[in-house]
């Protein structure tokens, strides 16, 4: 996956005490006896659930309006390329008029442009998901994916505008991770080895500039650098299969979920860099690792 550099643009948990009603004194004195001072807090509420579904060259199935909190996006990759789901706010007051217009000029964009992260690039026929806490507010999914053909994919229609509103409920906690991922510039720090099997990550990017993690599952014999070689010139298959991870996104937390096998995979960031353009792997923000 690669993104064109010219246009980048690139809550606490309710509890609820549900203490019996006494009739009397009698009942007082009977439960004072037998029963528990208080009666359990209810059952923690999930995420809200978000279903999208990536096509050649749009996302279908994608709601107007969500509620307030944490939410969890499923990318479904119906397309015959990588696509992934940027999630952008757009603060200030200002529209979807208004972002298309920053998205055709050749600069860095204004800071009412707000990266929030979401679902990154999955294989084709695959899904990947991220989980982030949305606030009320005007949005926007896009996709900044560039293969084939050096188009970023927002250009050929996939982008979207939704807007976020009131909560409905009681705020839903982060998903409970096992490994987290903390960005820097322009290092991944991963908290202990990553093992075979269901793994919850959470991503935080403490950096100085917009980052993501990309996860990629190199094929036998393969290395990070065929994969950048593949990248400037997609011809033949790809050297790996993209499992998901967290696009782009500032100062904040994503969470995503991956089931592993063994095998040779790799974490990348693809953002151009503030300063020069360049894509953060060519900083060496790559690291690759064994799952056994």
């Amino acid at each position: 996956m690669r993104y064109t550099a010219a246009p980048l643009l690139i809550a606490a948990l309710v509890l609820a005490s549900c203490a019996p009603k006494d009739n009397s004194a009698t009942a007082k004195s009977d439960s004072a006896a037998t029963s528990p001072v208080a009666s359990a807090a209810p059952a923690a509420t999930s995420p809200n659930v978000v279903t999208v579904h990536a096509t050649d060259f749009a996302f279908q199935s994608a709601p107007a309006e969500i509620p307030a909190g944490m939410t969890t996006f499923d990318l479904v990759n119906d397309g015959h390329t990588l696509h992934h789901l940027a999630i952008v706010r757009l603060d200030s007051g200002k529209t979807m008029a208004d972002l298309q217009a920053e998205l055709a000029k050749p600069a860095a964009p204004p800071g009412w442009v707000v990266f929030e992260g979401g679902p990154n690039a999955s294989d084709p026929g695959k899904t990947s998901n991220a989980t982030l806490d949305l606030q009320p507010g005007s949005y926007a999914m896009l996709c900044l994916v560039d293969i084939p053909g050096g188009v970023p994919h927002f250009a050929k229609g996939m982008i979207k505008p939704f807007s976020v509103g009131a909560s409905t409920g009681p705020a839903a906690p982060p998903p409970a991770s096992d490994i987290a991922i903390k960005l820097a510039d322009y290092t991944f720090d991963i908290s202990k080895p990553i093992t075979a099997g269901h793994h919850e990550f959470s991503v935080t990017n403490g950096a100085t500039q917009m980052h993501e993690v990309e996860l990629l599952r190199l094929s036998p014999g393969k290395t990070i650098a065929d994969v950048v070689k593949w990248m400037a010139k997609p011809d033949g298959p790809p050297p790996a299969s993209g499992i998901g991870g967290v696009a782009p996104f500032t100062k904040t937390t994503n969470y995503f979920s991956a089931d592993l096998t063994p095998g040779d995979y790799a974490f990348i960031c693809f953002v151009p860099d503030a300063k020069d353009g360049k894509p953060h792997f060519m900083h060496g923000m790559t690291k690759t690792f064994t799952v056994s």
